[in-house]
């Protein structure tokens, strides 16, 4: 135009930037701008549009640069401007700024609009900073701004996702009021919030009102359904809603296949993620990084991340690009795996290629850094506030769990209070994680002022919760604590379930008092629970672990009696209780038993059963028993080692006792204090024989001597008939007790 010396009018400028901007052709837009820019002035309108364009192409960078040049060159920014830049910043995670440009508008004079808020809202949200959110939608009522269904869906969202389904279901029957007509965006957030209750039912029955009333149909309304299915577990609801999807001509996208084919994985349905895999593909769907996300989390929770990177590359080759999605889950992969090298490298690939790193990639490589143990925690926690990022309670939790893991209470403490000045509302992971570093070090008055705040702020405890504080109390062994503390948490709306009750049936057994725990089971069947399994195998335990074995069998048969099927805990607690008390007929005869019930024996009922034949002198069942768990593919502990040795020891069959040490040793279990005693004791009893050989004797008490040195470099202290036998053997005539007394209190120095 400019080479026929026609100048085109501003407006008809502005209207061509426009239309550049809302086809998402930016560079012909900046080319535009450019070439105007020679013949004519740029107006507001020219740099409000070019500044939207930039913040919705990420250029957040050029559009606070073109707002500098728009204020430099004298022109106002007005409403449109300031919420595109509000908007920019929001999507960048960088809030704190994004707010603090809602001042800069009120204090030149621009009253902020729905639009300006609502986008706040939504980022406050998104960010956990629930009373920000708030906050925000209280100055929209007293500026008197109107609300439209975009600002009630962003409220209805965000409480929903923020736990509180009733103020969201309040806020959607105050739009119904104000006779506001609920879009399939409403829809679908009301949807996904009832999911997320579990509420399938009632989430179907809004779907099926939306087809009544021929509402448009939205893909993202059947997605929160499926979605919904797929993390309970639901799978085959979940493909029911996809393929009443197809008889409705919605065609299900990569997304809902994604999901479903991350559902059938996570449950372990390998066949049937791979058959939606290639009905997806028939259907002409691409690979997209949804997909491939799928796909390496599966190999990432079997730990095949080397199967996860070819994968990656090989999608790579075919023009895949991976975004920060997938390069987070390669990372956490590595760092699950140990293999921190590649999970760095990953992290290094993510910066020569441009790919900016999100809060959840930064929380990745952060838990991962803390898990090494290799790393200050201030100064990875210093590293994602350089980069810009705004720290999510997830991160705050991270932080706070590494600092109570290292016992540091100070500065988790000073965290806490740090995540609630930024408006950053704390959850139940961040309270139960306090509460577990503050019980570990015995803060009995900070962990009650913990949970008087966890009342004021809504929140309940939950299992976890409970499970932290009982084990707390059990080292008090005082039966009123542990109910109190218990009766607390009651007051505090925790919701008594069977797991519930079996947590403290189970603090009580471990203390040995059975009686509170039976009292503790009738309150729990009072209530209509009743007991199950895991109740009877607490109960059974605290009999056993009291010597009260008819007791303890008196339970097994009223569990068979309620048709409650034992487990293989069961029979180990019950088999090694009978083996303490050297019972062992009625051990084999209960090894029969559950046999007959087709329950495997596991590792630790093999050495239950070895350890009591052998302290009972059966030394042919042990070695008989011992054999059957080793074709078995079990390793006995070392305990059971010990017993074994021992057995051999006594029979004065010191090479096969020997051999047991070697065996042991190339089965990766290693010797402890006991097993050098046994040994130690046994080769000096051998070289003691009278009429023995002498270069048998002398070979006998070189092994002797082999050990002593030995178990005295690894720490292990002898115990005192160790000492007696090594005083007995070595010292001379007259000498023995001189020699004994010695050793013990060069031991007994060493110890201190």
């Amino acid at each position: 135009m400019r080479n026929h010396d026609i100048v085109p009018i501003l407006p008809l400028w502005n209207g061509l930037i426009h239309h550049f901007n809302a086809s998402g052709l930016i560079s012909q837009e900046n080319d535009c701008a450019e070439n105007g820019s020679f013949q004519m002035q740029p107006n507001l309108i020219t740099y409000t549009t070019l500044i939207s364009s930039y913040c919705k192409q990420q250029g957040l960078e050029e559009a606070l640069s073109m707002y500098q040049e728009m204020v430099t060159n004298g022109f106002l920014p007005d409403v449109v401007t300031y919420s595109s830049i509000i908007t920019g910043l929001c999507n960048h995670g960088r809030q704190a700024e994004a707010k603090m440009l809602l001042g800069e508008m009120k204090n030149m004079g621009v009253n902020p609009n729905h639009v300006s808020y609502s986008t706040l809202i939504n980022a406050s949200f998104k960010a956990g900073t629930i009373m920000e959110a708030l906050s925000l939608q209280n100055q929209m009522f007293v500026r008197g701004l109107p609300f439209d269904v975009v600002v009630y869906t962003t409220l209805i969202d965000g409480l929903f996702k923020a736990g509180k389904p009733k103020d969201a279901e309040d806020m959607f029957g105050i739009l119904l009021d104000h006779n506001i007509v609920p879009n399939f965006i409403t829809y679908s957030a009301l949807i996904d919030g009832r999911c997320r209750l579990g509420d399938f039912g009632s989430a179907e029955y809004l779907l099926k009102e939306i087809e009544g009333k021929n509402a448009v149909q939205n893909i993202v309304a059947y997605s929160s359904i499926i979605n919904g299915y797929v993390k309970r577990g639901m799978l085959d609801e979940a493909v029911r809603v996809m393929r009443r999807m197809v008889k409705q001509n919605i065609m299900p996208n990569v997304f809902i296949y994604a999901a479903l084919i991350d559902g059938y994985f996570k449950a372990g349905k390998q066949e049937g993620a791979l058959a939606l895999y290639n009905e997806m593909k028939i259907v002409g769907l691409e690979v997209n990084n949804f997909i491939i996300d799928a796909f390496v989390n599966n190999l990432k929770r079997f730990r095949r991340m080397k199967e996860a990177q070819a994968l990656v590359e090989s999608m790579m080759s075919r023009g895949l690009l991976l975004d920060c999605v997938n390069y987070t889950s390669l990372m956490d992969g590595f760092f699950i795996e140990h293999k921190e090298s590649a999970a760095f490298s990953i992290a290094q690939e993510m910066s020569k290629r441009n790919i900016s790193f999100d809060v959840v990639a930064f929380n990745v490589l952060i838990n991962g850094m803390l898990r090494l143990q290799k790393y200050e925690v201030k100064s990875v926690y210093d590293g994602i506030r350089e980069l810009g990022l705004a720290p999510d309670v997830a991160t705050y939790n991270t932080m706070i769990n590494a600092y109570c893991k290292r016992r540091d209470l100070e500065n988790a403490l000073r965290l806490w209070n740090e995540m609630k000045s930024r408006g950053i509302l704390p959850n139940l992971i961040t309270f139960n994680t306090l509460v577990g570093g503050l019980s570990a070090a015995g803060e009995t008055e900070k962990v009650l002022d913990l949970l008087n705040e966890m009342t004021l702020m809504g929140i309940r405890p939950n299992l976890t919760t409970h499970r932290i504080l009982l084990k707390s109390c059990l080292k008090s062994r005082r039966a009123d604590t542990i109910l109190k503390m218990h009766e607390q948490l009651a007051k505090m709306e925790l919701k008594l379930s069977q797991a519930v009750y079996n947590t403290l049936i189970t603090a009580f057994c471990r203390l040995g008092m059975t009686r509170k725990a039976t009292s503790v089971l009738k309150e729990m069947e009072k209530r209509g629970i009743l007991p199950d399994t895991f109740t009877y195998n607490a109960l059974i335990h605290g009999y056993c672990i009291s010597s009260h074995l008819k007791r303890a069998f008196a339970t097994y048969s009223q569990m068979l009696n309620e048709g409650l099927s034992p487990n293989v805990a069961t029979y180990n607690i019950l088999l090694r209780g009978l083996s303490v008390c050297g019972l062992m007929k009625r051990a084999d005869e209960l090894f029969g038993e559950m046999k007959e019930r087709g329950i495997d024996p596991n590792a630790s009922i093999y050495d239950a059963l070895v350890s009591g034949h052998g302290k009972i002198g059966n030394k042919k069942e042990s070695i008989k028993i011992y054999c059957e768990m080793i074709t078995k593919g079990f390793v006995p502990q070392t305990g059971t080692y010990n017993v074994l040795i021992s057995d051999f020891a006594n029979a004065g069959k010191m090479g096969q006792a020997r051999e047991l040490m070697n065996e042991m040793q190339l089965r990766g279990k290693s010797p402890n204090s006991s097993t050098y005693d046994i040994l130690i004791c046994g080769w000096c009893k051998v070289s003691n024989q009278p009429d023995l050989d002498r270069g048998l004797k002398v070979s006998y008490r070189t092994e002797a001597k082999r050990l002593f040195i030995e178990m005295n470099e690894k720490g292990f202290i002898p115990c005192e008939n160790t000492l007696f036998c090594i005083s007995s053997t070595f010292a001379k005539p007259g000498k023995k007790v001189d020699a004994r007394k010695l050793l013990k209190e060069l031991y007994k120095r060493k110890n201190i």
